[in-house]
């Protein structure tokens, strides 16, 4: 009997524990101890995108894998391009006859303009161009203890909810208290790290936690560790990072939700417009630059597009069609006719109007 221990014990020693099945390394996704502590230190709440008051997403910059519809305004033009097109690896694209054009690294109307004036050089007429984005390459990615983690697109609406349910929900096995929130952020800089309140998303509707999610996210699940296996008494608990402070509603009907996203961003329609101007009043050229700013490369906007940062904005390039100019001749008559009717209230209530609502001074001339 003891020949046979030592012999058993022999062999595993030759074939090792975990070829029969026994390791003494825990298996499953556990936090490390430098998250923990990165984790502990996280807002609880941060001020951010959530569930209840979304924005928009930044500026997209073309990338290899986007598809695009390349075509021209004009339908009647004699230019013909391959219409559907993938960004290749190298950030090109085909353009049939005109050669290929990178377009990696520059928004919709830089391409635009890139691809126009390749059109152009190549000894054909000044054609107008546009290019639809019809599917990006923005991913989130979801790991740990759910049942089919992977990267998953980006629509641009998701929140931590919608992530978790797109892997499957949560496993078994998980830990309901040990859910992170990790945003990408540049080497050697802080870390975006923000614990998620599983429980209170899904049984109480609470959205603190329940963040937009943005390209490149990740969200983690952890395994639940025997010291959690060991507290199965304390399972319905709240977790210590999370509120505890929760109170229902005595008139449900009261409760309401109005729009998800309450402020356009400026700086979209500033680049749809293609007038680099400020966003607002107290915004500098350099605060612009920097929201603006390309992940593909890393010299700012006004380098990449060889002008100054200080240039003043650059018209548009399109005309107005018959049909704005009428809408615009229209809305002039309609100022002036609203000026009229302010200017008699104004008399008949004999200078009564709080200064805020006097209405405006217009010069006869306005002075360069």
């Amino acid at each position: 009997m003891f020949r046979s221990l030592i012999f058993a014990a022999w062999i595993i020693s030759l074939s090792g524990c975990s070829s029969l099945g026994l390791t003494l390394y825990p298996t499953g996704h556990f936090l490390t101890d430098q998250s923990e502590q990165v984790l502990a230190c996280s807002p609880r709440e941060a001020n951010l995108p959530k569930e209840l008051s979304k924005s928009v997403l930044p500026v997209h910059y073309l990338e290899p894998g986007d598809v695009l519809l390349i075509e021209p305004v004009d339908f009647e033009s004699q230019i013909r391009v391959p219409a559907d097109q993938h960004v290749l690896a190298d950030g090109s694209v085909d353009l049939g006859g005109f050669g290929r054009a990178v377009v990696a690294g520059l928004t919709l109307e830089s391409a635009e303009e890139l691809i126009e004036q390749t059109i152009l050089h190549s000894g054909e007429e000044e054609t107008e161009i546009n290019i639809r984005l019809l599917e990006g390459v923005h991913r989130f990615y979801v790991l740990g203890e759910v049942n089919s983690p992977g990267s998953y697109p980006l629509e641009g609406n998701e929140t931590v909810l919608d992530a978790i349910l797109t892997a499957g929900g949560l496993t078994s096995d998980a830990s309901p208290c040990k859910l992170l929130l990790a945003r990408p952020t540049m080497e050697r800089s802080c870390r975006v790290t923000l614990p998620i309140c599983y429980r209170e998303i899904t049984q109480l509707g609470d959205s603190s936690t329940n963040y937009q999610i943005k390209p490149g996210d990740r969200i983690f699940v952890s395994s639940r560790s025997f010291c959690e296996e060991l507290k199965c008494c304390l399972v319905n608990e709240t977790c210590e990072r999370c509120c505890k402070c929760q109170t229902p509603c005595g008139d449900p009907s009261l409760v309401h939700h109005g729009n998800p996203y309450p402020r356009i961003a400026a700086e979209r329609s500033t680049t749809r417009r293609k007038d680099p101007v400020a966003i607002n009043e107290n915004a500098t050229q350099t605060d612009v630059g920097a929201r603006l700013e390309n992940p593909l490369s890393d010299s700012p906007v006004s380098e990449r597009n060889g002008t100054d940062a200080d240039a003043p904005a650059l018209p548009m390039r399109r005309l107005p069609t018959v049909q704005e100019s009428e809408s615009s001749s229209a809305s002039e008559i309609g100022d002036e006719t609203t000026k009229s009717a302010s200017e008699t209230l104004g008399d008949l209530l004999d200078g009564q109007l709080p200064s805020e609502l006097q209405p405006p001074v217009i010069p006869d001339s306005f002075s360069e």
